[in-house]
C-alpha cells in the first residue's frame, strides 16, 4: 500500500519503489488534480541523483502528460528547494520531486509540493493515498516521454536556477561576504544541491573548494545526511586545509551540515539558535521562532530574552512552515538539519541557510564555536542525547504505541514531571526545563528516543529510562 510519511512517499527500490507503484502514485496525483479542478497549470518535476530518480521522474511525467496536464521537466538533477521555489514563484498548483532526501541509497520516493511552494499537508497526501487505492489494477494511460515532448506536453523550463539563486543573493549581505573572503570546503555528498550554493559563493567571491561532487547513486557507502559520522572526512579536510568553514548538504539539498575550522561538528540545533539570535540581535528582525517537538529548548530561552515566543509543532516541515505563516516567525526548523527563514520559500533550503550562516560568520567575525560559546555563556548549557532503534516488526510497533499513547504509561523517572504531551509521540516535560521524547519516525522504520538537559549524562539517563521501560 502507498503511504505518505512526513517527507513524502518513500520506499525501497525494487521492493515497493517500482515502475508500477511510481505510475500509480502519479495517477493518484492526477486524480487529485482533476478532483480539485487544478489541471490548468503545469506541474514542475525535479529529481535528485539517486539510482532510479530520473527514470521515475520520466514515468511520472508520462502519466501526467497522458492525462492532459502540462509538465515542466528539469533537464538536470535539481534540489527540492528549487522545485518549491518554482511552484511559489510561477504560481503553480503542484510540483513533484523524486527523492528520498537523506534516507539510505536503497530508498527512493516522491515528494509532493502544493501551491505557494509548500510540503503537501496531511489531508492532501491522505487523499492521494485514497485515490491510489481506488485505481484499477491496469497500468494508467501513458504518453511516451519523447512523444509528449514533441507534442508540447512536456517542456524544459528555461534557466530555472536563475530566479532561485537571485532570490538568495537578494536576501544576504553579499558585501560582507566579499569583505571577509571566507575559505569554504563544500561537501555536496553526491547530491543535487551543489549548483545554487556554488554560484552564490562564487558571486560573493569566497574561496570555495568541493568534495564528493561526482554522481554516486550509493553515496560512497554513506548515509546522504549531514551528521557527525558522515562528515568525518569533511572535518579532517577542513582542519588540514585551513578552511574557515565546512558546509554539507543532504541528497536533495534541503538539510544543512556545518563544520567549524577546528573540525568541530556544529549541530542543527546550534545552527538554528545562532541564526535566530543573529537575525534578531544583529540584524534587528522581530518575531517569534518555530521548532518541532524534537528540537532544542534553547530556542525558547533565546526567544524569551527578546520578548518573543517559541512555538512547538509536530515533526514534519509542513507544520513548521504553517506556524511560521500563522505567527510571522523569523525562522523555523528542526534538529534533523532543516530550516527556513521568513520571506523565502515555505520549505527547507540549505543553500539559503548556508549563505546566511556564512554571512553571520563574516559579519560577527566569530567562528561557529565562538558563537556557540557566547550562547552558552548567556543562556546556560543545553545538551542532547538521541538513539534511533530499528523497528521493522509491525506488531511490536503497535504494542509500543498502545502502551505509550493509549494506556499512557511512562518510565519511573527520577525527576518531577511537569506535563506530558502526545501531539507527536510521547514527550515528557520535567520541572526545571529538561525533556525527553519517544516517537516513531515518519520516514524510516525507526523508533527515535531523544532528550535534553544541562549535561549529556543527564540527557542520556532519560533516553536509557525509556529504552529500559520499552525493552529496546
Amino acid at each position: 500500500m502507498i503511504r505518505f510519511g512526513t517527507g513524502g512517499w518513500r520506499a525501497v527500490i525494487g521492493e515497493d519503489f517500482t515502475q508500477e507503484n511510481v505510475r500509480r502514485v502519479a495517477a493518484g496525483i492526477l486524480a487529485l488534480m482533476r478532483e480539485e479542478g487544478r489541471t490548468d497549470r503545469p506541474v514542475v518535476i525535479g529529481y535528485d541523483r539517486r539510482f532510479l530518480s530520473e527514470p521515475a521522474a520520466r514515468w511520472t511525467a508520462e502519466v501526467l502528460a497522458a492525462g492532459g496536464v502540462d509538465v515542466w521537466f528539469m533537464n538536470r538533477s535539481a534540489p527540492t528547494p528549487l522545485v518549491m521555489f518554482t511552484v511559489m514563484n510561477r504560481g503553480l498548483h503542484y510540483g513533484i520531486e523524486i527523492t528520498a532526501s537523506h534516507n539510505p541509497a536503497r530508498y527512493d520516493g516522491v515528494k509532493l509540493v502544493v501551491g505557494e511552494g509548500r510540503d503537501a499537508p496531511p489531508e492532501t497526501t491522505r487523499r492521494v493515498e485514497e485515490l491510489v487505492a481506488a485505481l484499477p489494477d491496469a497500468t494508467p494511460p501513458l504518453l511516451p516521454f519523447d512523444e509528449a515532448v514533441a507534442a508540447g506536453r512536456i517542456a524544459y523550463p528555461k534557466n530555472p536556477f536563475n530566479p532561485f539563486i537571485d532570490s538568495i543573493l537578494a536576501r544576504i549581505d553579499v558585501a560582507a561576504l566579499r569583505e571577509r573572503g571566507l575559505r569554504v570546503l563544500f561537501d555536496t555528498m553526491h547530491g543535487s544541491g551543489a549548483y545554487p550554493l556554488l554560484v552564490v559563493f562564487y558571486t560573493a567571491r569566497c574561496t570555495i573548494d568541493t568534495m564528493n561532487m561526482n554522481k554516486d547513486a550509493w553515496f560512497d557507502g554513506q548515509m546522504p545526511a549531514p551528521n557527525p559520522k558522515s562528515l568525518s572526512s569533511l572535518a579532517d579536510a577542513v582542519v588540514k586545509g585551513g578552511y574557515d568553514l565546512g558546509i554539507a548538504m543532504d541528497g536533495d539539498g534541503d538539510r544543512l551540515g556545518i563544520i567549524d575550522r577546528t573540525g568541530r561538528y556544529v549541530s542543527a540545533n546550534e545552527i538554528l539558535c545562532m541564526l535566530y539570535d543573529y537575525l534578531v540581535r544583529c540584524k534587528g528582525w522581530r518575531g517569534p521562532v518555530v521548532r518541532n517537538v524534537a528540537t532544542t529548548h534553547l530556542l525558547d530561552r533565546i526567544a524569551e530574552s527578546f520578548g518573543e515566543k517559541c512555538h512547538e509543532v509536530p515533526v514534519g516541515f509542513k507544520h513548521v512552515s504553517a506556524k511560521i505563516d500563522e505567527t510571522d516567525a523569523v525562522l523555523g526548523g528542526e534538529s534533523s538539519g532543516g530550516l527556513t527563514v521568513r520571506g523565502h520559500i515555505h520549505g527547507k533550503d540549505s543553500a539559503y541557510a548556508a549563505s546566511l550562516f556564512a554571512e553571520m560568520v563574516s559579519v560577527t567575525g566569530k567562528s561557529p564555536s565562538e558563537l556557540a560559546a557566547d550562547l552558552e555563556a548567556r543562556f546556560g548549557a543545553f545538551r542532547m542525547a538521541e538513539d534511533a532503534i530499528r523497528f521493522e516488526d509491525a506488531a511490536r510497533k503497535a504494542a509500543v504505541e498502545r502502551l505509550l499513547l493509549e494506556e499512557k504509561k511512562l518510565p519511573s523517572f527520577a525527576d518531577e514531571i511537569e506535563r506530558v504531551g502526545y501531539e507527536d509521540g510521547c514527550k515528557v516535560y520535567f520541572k526545571g526545563g529538561d525533556w525527553t521524547l519517544c516517537r516513531f519516525s515518519g520516514t524510516e522504520p525507526l523508533l527515535r528516543v531523544c532528550a535534553e538537559s544541562s549535561t549529556e549524562e543527564k540527557a542520556r539517563s532519560y533516553v536509557d529510562a525509556f529504552r529500559s521501560f520499552l525493552g529496546v
